[in-house]
């Protein structure tokens, strides 16, 4: 009777030491191959001492629904729908920022459009997805023009859906981002009519859920993460070219498309700091302004600031990247 009970106890062993040799998996939430493309391309994920999952989506709102649900672990998401997100109660937190040149979230027209300014944009209706930075940035449009959200009739739609609403002449504007703007410029589809410099801080933040910051093994992986993250970030910028044709092949893009949406956007990598806090702030207030957040939002306890960004480290498999001539 004892054998049973030896073969039962080195079985169960064998399998506790199996299970703790599985290495852990990090859920990663992106929208069109943004991060996933540069670590691609990078050849950033080498040697990892975890394994990705990764969960692409086509825009921020259901990114922001995943993270809410607990069915990643961490995003890509614009400050925007962030705040939307933490209004409505999800558990996540900012652990670093990625900044940019907001030129690219715009509000765009059809080529031929006779539209030509923010003050046209009177009695027009507009694409956008509700709570995105597109609606944010066309909301500032019509406050740089002088005229409010009863001046124009919104329409809230997905990407895929709002661009074709623009081609058939269902809405006169969409207000949408990266890539797709650079896809319809390159294209010859359609035209910038306000850019989005001067109306948006240009923030995205890498978003991780509670629960998984909570977890030491967890927290240790996204720190990796994020800094293999920035340094696949800086070898794209370094390798244009190259990286445009990873790019273009993940999101399904065209190069020239690819490559203008990534290069005009100057990415980089930060650490948190206050002035990033302060400027999260100032779009709270203003969507409380606009009666989209129903009461005032406090965003200081939704970062969390331990996370750190080394600008000069690169993780060895970017060490081994030949430079480009």
């Amino acid at each position: 009777m004892k054998r049973p009970i030896l073969f039962a106890a080195l079985a169960a062993l064998f399998l506790h030491g199996a299970q703790a040799a599985e290495p852990l998996t990090l859920r990663i939430a992106d929208q069109k191959g943004n991060m996933r493309a540069q670590l691609e391309a990078a050849d950033a994920l080498k040697d990892l001492p975890y394994v990705i999952q990764w969960a692409e989506f086509p825009a921020a709102a259901p990114l922001a629904e995943a993270l809410n649900a607990g069915a990643v672990d961490a995003g890509i998401i614009g400050d925007a729908p962030l705040l939307f997100a933490l209004a409505a109660g999800a558990q996540v937190k900012a652990i670093a920022v990625n900044k940019s040149n907001p030129y690219g979230t715009a509000l765009l027209v059809l080529e031929d459009s006779p539209l030509r300014g923010g003050a046209d944009l009177k009695g027009k209706r507009i694409a956008t997805g509700r709570g995105s930075i597109g609606h944010f940035v066309a909301l500032k449009a019509l406050e740089k023009a002088g005229l409010t959200e009863q001046d124009v009739e919104f329409r809230f739609l997905g990407p895929v859906d709002a661009k074709i609403a623009l081609a058939n002449g269902a809405v006169d504007v969409w207000s949408t981002w990266e890539p797709y703007t650079a896809q319809m410029e390159t294209s010859g589809q359609g035209r910038v009519l306000v850019d989005g410099r001067g109306l948006w801080a240009g923030n995205s933040y890498l978003a991780a859920t509670d629960k998984a910051l909570a977890d030491p093994a967890r927290r240790e992986a996204l720190q990796d993460y994020l800094q293999r993250l920035s340094g696949a970030q800086r070898w794209a910028y370094a390798h244009l070219d190259d990286y445009a044709k990873t790019l273009a092949r993940i999101i399904g893009f065209p190069e020239d498309a690819a490559r203008l949406s990534f290069a005009r956007r100057e990415l980089r990598w930060q650490t948190l700091d206050e002035a990033t806090i302060a400027q999260q702030q100032e779009t709270a207030d203003f969507y409380q302004a606009h009666a989209l957040l129903p009461k005032r939002l406090d965003v200081a306890p939704t970062f969390d600031h331990s996370f750190r960004i080394d600008p000069a480290a690169q993780p060895a498999s970017l060490a081994r990247q030949p430079a480009k001539p």
